[in-house]
């Protein structure tokens, strides 16, 4: 089964803990998936004179391989446009374990259903807990690539489940 859509795990919830006090062998976090983000920083380091930033709206949770196509997305574009004249930074980092149910389908479906009204889940991902006017992306580029490089954070803005606004400095 494929991955459920971004806004099932959009809300910020707090971060589940797990109570041990009945059975102590249970341990708080078991498996962990691995995230999907591996890299944070993209290009070549050095001096730019100008700082893009893209601050999230809204406090939402993003998920890891949404940050990945996000990174993805802007740092094509910008090799693409400028080779390796710019430093791309990804400033979140996706800590809080999203854990899913399975959905139960066929006969009996209802019946079972009912026994997982407040179930545990497995874990199938990561996600990044977002505050409102958070930044989330750092682009540095020189001055005469400003267009390319609102461009570039604009795309990436757009896999991201928040509505996005840039920040030149």
């Amino acid at each position: 089964m494929g991955l459920r859509p971004g806004r099932v795990s959009r809300e910020v919830k707090r971060p589940y803990t797990r109570t041990s006090r009945k059975v102590p062998r249970k341990s708080y976090v078991v498996g962990v998936p691995f995230p999907k983000l591996h890299q944070f920083e993209m290009g070549t380091k050095g001096d730019y004179n100008t700082t893009l930033y893209m601050i999230a709206e809204r406090k939402v949770q993003i998920r890891d391989n949404a940050l990945e196509a996000a990174r993805i997305v802007s740092t094509r574009f910008l090799e693409t446009n400028l080779g390796t004249s710019f430093f791309l930074k990804i400033l979140v980092y996706p800590h809080n374990v999203i854990r899913e149910h399975s959905i139960a389908q066929g006969a009996g479906a209802d019946r079972f259903s009912q026994g997982m009204r407040a179930n545990f889940g497995n874990p199938v991902g990561t996600g990044a807990h977002v505050k409102e006017n958070q930044r989330l992306m750092m682009l540095k580029i020189n001055k005469e690539n400003l267009e390319i490089g609102k461009k570039a954070l604009k795309r990436a803005s757009l896999k991201i489940s928040t509505p996005c606004r840039f920040v030149i400095e």
